[in-house]
């Protein structure tokens, strides 16, 4: 399920939420005060996670050409 943040208009607590796409908002309540007045704040999605973390699997590493698929990493 997706995660949306909140800011409570009555106290300022930002929360989460994890509920699916289509917001009901009876359901958002802040968890400081109960109150169900809010707004839904931008938030930026998480980069992906690393099954490596963060180091490449790709044995092009070794001869120092990590990422650089297409052959453009030495057109600078």
């Amino acid at each position: 399920m997706p995660v949306f943040d909140y800011k409570c208009d009555k106290c300022g607590t930002r929360y989460d939420v994890y509920h699916k796409v289509k917001e009901v908002a009876e359901d958002v309540v802040c968890p400081a005060c109960g109150s169900k007045s809010h707004k839904k704040l931008m938030s930026v999605p998480a980069a992906p996670a690393s099954a490596h973390d963060g180091e490449y699997s790709d044995t092009s590493c070794e001869s120092g050409t990590c990422g650089c698929s297409g052959g453009a990493c030495n057109m600078n």
